[in-house]
């Protein structure tokens, strides 16, 4: 215990030595003292940039959290401190590319995202679409968003118009009405849950002329799917590895000048670990040779406490969403 606190003394003070002298006597990096802080975010809050690196090195969990939530990168956020945010990220990316790998192997193992959410009973009711747990599907919060993405999407046709529009998870349709408002050439939309497809053609979207519905898993219906000048991609149930996956299929089905986009939920509860998966998603990305804008959309007014209630888990909350412009690298000179 002495150690440890002595470690986020060190940290505090910004002493190396110390902490180098203290990490060869055994003190553990991720040693967390009476004030719920662990020496790495001690480091961040006061910019110690060398001492976050012999910290990182010495194996200090870069997503430790406090007990209110926060990590070393939030302190780094907080106090504006640059450099020590860049050190943090860049440990964090890396830490994800690692796992990355090994969430596909384990995958080609068989060990994937299961289908339980496809078995599973869902409720529509008209602010939300919930699962079986009160988890939202999706929520009417998110028509801004939405539409925002849909003229995203639709701007990457022939003169910038819509042309051919893909969409991957219908939900409750917020992005296809949407969609709809830029009158594509073709819409085709795949669902997965036969309770939202049922919704689907109950409501008519299987009579719009332009509309193509595809039931079943993206994963396989990929045979059916052609080129478009605009996807957007928002699935349920599904994981990070599932998005990469998908994304490895984007250069056969963006259309050159096409624009993608996808719902940008990846860690909506915290600041800094969905900034380590802009970043993340980004970076994979351009080596698929894509160019990845993020446009700040303040939601902070979309989210009073009575929009959750009656929900289970909180998906969204941040006062800044981000939403997602991808376009072919060879494009964007």
């Amino acid at each position: 215990m002495e150690l440890g606190e002595n470690l986020c003394a060190a940290a505090r003070d910004g002493d190396c030595e110390k902490l180098l002298s203290l990490i060869s006597e055994g003190a553990d990096p991720s040693y967390f003292d009476s004030m719920g802080l662990a020496p790495l975010m001690h480091a961040a809050k006061h910019g110690h940039a060398q001492c976050l690196s012999v910290l990182l090195e010495a194996g200090a969990p870069w997503n430790a959290l406090t007990p209110s939530g926060l990590s070393a990168g939030d302190f780094s956020m907080e106090a504006a401190h640059q450099e020590a945010f860049d050190i943090l990220l860049n440990a964090g990316i890396q830490a994800e590319l690692l796992l990355g790998t090994i969430a596909r192997r384990k995958k080609e193992a068989g060990q994937g995202s299961c289908d339980g959410y496809l078995e599973d009973r869902v409720a529509f009711s008209e602010d939300r679409l919930m699962d079986s747990d009160n988890k939202a599907v999706m929520m009417a919060w998110e028509k801004p968003l939405m539409e925002a993405h849909a003229k995203a999407v639709c701007c990457g046709g022939v003169d910038g118009g819509a042309g051919q529009i893909l969409n991957v998870g219908f939900g409750m349709g917020l992005i296809d009405m949407a969609i709809q408002q830029f009158s594509p050439l073709s819409h085709t939309i795949i669902e997965a849950h036969p309770g939202v497809y049922a919704r689907m053609l109950h409501s008519g979207w299987g009579e719009k002329p332009n509309v193509k519905i595809i039931f079943g898993r993206w994963q396989d219906v990929l045979p059916e799917l052609q080129s478009y000048d605009g996807i957007f991609f928002d699935t349920y149930g599904e994981y990070y590895e599932d998005l990469r996956e998908f994304h490895q299929h984007l250069p056969k089905l963006l259309k050159p000048d096409g624009v993608y986009s996808f719902f940008n939920g990846l860690c909506g509860d915290n600041a800094f670990f969905h900034m380590v998966y802009c970043q993340l998603v980004a970076l994979e990305l351009a080596h698929l040779g894509f160019l990845t804008q993020f446009v700040p959309l303040p939601v902070k007014d979309c989210l009073q406490e009575k929009v959750w209630e009656g929900v289970e888990h909180k998906y969204w909350q941040l006062d800044t969403y981000y939403l997602p412009v991808c376009q072919s690298s060879s494009d964007s000179g």
